[in-house]
């Protein structure tokens, strides 16, 4: 097949310039290798003939030697193009999930923390690292979802991730690449066949492309057919989810409980990636969906990396991993602004003998025996009242007392949400 000229290479990133809105910033994913150092080079071109912001993000994992010339060779980079770079040195700390996947974790950390909401991140996967990811998909054992391998248009937390090139060959990305005289920096570790993705590249894929010419064609084309049902079976998930929601990240877990367990399995993973989390492993999965018919007291609990699931009075909730409070407690002005293990407080907060200029109360989470003056009822045990007012039991243990001496003035949760408030205590929005 004959080379792929810069200007069709170019004509993609046209195509990728049209879903970034005007005046939003198009930041290009910048590892210093081959395909990332040209993907630059051509957008530095497309942007600055359309008049377009472009930013170049390198991650440094630390994970190699190497790593400091990766960086070098990104700052030398950027400076000959004229793109502000922009560094995020990171942390991988493994959790379960293997060196890779917690670089990876780490890496999109750093998007979300440099990338502002509308912003577009530009990915330099091609073809062939779409075969790879549908072979290592397919070995495991994945579902649909993972055989449709990387999408060419992703949206993520507020921003946009795109790959221009995901259905370009990698020879013809190096072919391009030496057109320019280009430099780059090649990977030591990617030789190294210890690593799966390493190992089909150069023990499995050469080997079908001789038996198959195309092979790596033909497999990203089916990537792309098992994201096009991916994306249809989520569309009719998301109907059905609408018809079982009883609030925000909850559903009816006893009609969910009715259907069949194929069903069951795509509405819990679809309820998942609509709140942002991870989707929970077979096992977990199995082991939620046996319990949603659980008593109407209990709290069933199942949790996996990033997210957890709980059944309670008939709904089936998910959410991040709700982390205990663990006895934090500070010394209040009453003023908005204070920092908070559950966020930062949007309200202040006066009595009737101390306004917000001069109030002074202890902020904490519950210890147990505390109670409530409600009026013409008398003193109330929190406990009691937290439980007739329906709070989830996990909700319980995050909610933040105002507290001046033994008595309890309010109950907030952070950023902006009073629960209660005694009479003669004022909890506003500040002027």
């Amino acid at each position: 097949m004959a080379p792929l000229p810069p200007d069709a290479l170019l004509a993609l990133l046209d195509d990728a310039l049209a879903e970034t809105p005007p005046g939003r910033c198009v930041w290009v994913a910048l590892s210093g290798g081959l395909d990332s150092s040209l993907l630059l080079t051509l957008a530095a071109r497309a942007c600055q003939l359309r008049g377009r912001s472009l930013r170049a993000l390198h991650v440094h994992h630390g994970l190699q030697p190497a790593a400091a010339d990766f960086e070098a060779h990104c700052t030398a980079l950027c400076q000959r193009l004229g793109v502000p770079l922009s560094v995020a040195r990171v942390s991988v700390e493994p959790q379960g999930e293997g060196i890779e996947g917690a670089a990876r974790r780490a890496r999109y950390q750093a998007f979300f923390e440099y990338l502002a909401p509308g912003d577009t991140l530009w990915l330099g996967q091609h073809q062939d690292d779409q075969a790879e990811t549908w072979l290592l998909a397919a070995l495991r054992g994945s579902g649909i979802r993972g055989l449709a391998g990387m999408p060419w248009r992703r949206e993520w937390q507020g921003r946009v991730l795109l790959r221009p090139w995901l259905r370009v060959r990698r020879d013809q990305l190096r072919e391009a690449a030496r057109h320019e005289g280009l430099a780059w920096c090649e990977d030591p570790t990617n030789q190294d066949t210890y690593y799966d993705r390493n190992y089909l590249r150069h023990a499995v894929l050469p080997v079908l492309g001789q038996r198959w010419p195309g092979a790596a064609r033909a497999l990203a084309r089916s990537a792309a057919w098992a994201g096009e049902a991916d994306g249809l079976l989520a569309s009719y998930a998301a109907d059905e989810l609408a018809g079982l929601a009883l609030s925000p990240g909850c559903i009816d877990a006893h009609a969910l409980a009715a259907l069949p367990l194929p069903r069951q399995r795509l509405l819990v993973r679809t309820l998942c990636q609509q709140h942002g989390l991870p989707t929970p492993p077979q096992a977990r999965l199995a082991s939620l969906l046996d319990q949603l018919r659980a008593a109407a007291q209990a709290c069933v609990h199942i949790t996996w990396p990033g997210a957890e699931a709980r059944v309670w009075r008939g709904g089936l909730y998910v959410m991040a991993p709700q982390a205990p409070l663990d006895g934090w407690q500070a010394v209040w002005d009453g003023r908005a602004g204070l920092t908070t293990p559950l966020g930062t407080l949007a309200l202040e907060v006066a009595t009737e003998a101390q306004d917000a200029a001069s109030a002074s109360f202890v902020l904490r989470g519950r210890q147990g025996g505390e109670a409530l003056v409600l009026p013409g009822r008398g003193r109330r045990d929190l406990k009691r009242w937290l439980q007739e007012q329906s709070i989830p039991p996990w909700e319980r243990q995050r909610l933040l007392l105002v507290m001046e001496g033994e008595c309890c003035l309010a109950i907030l949760q952070p950023p902006a949400r009073v629960l209660w408030q005694a009479a003669g205590v004022t909890v506003r929005y500040p002027d």
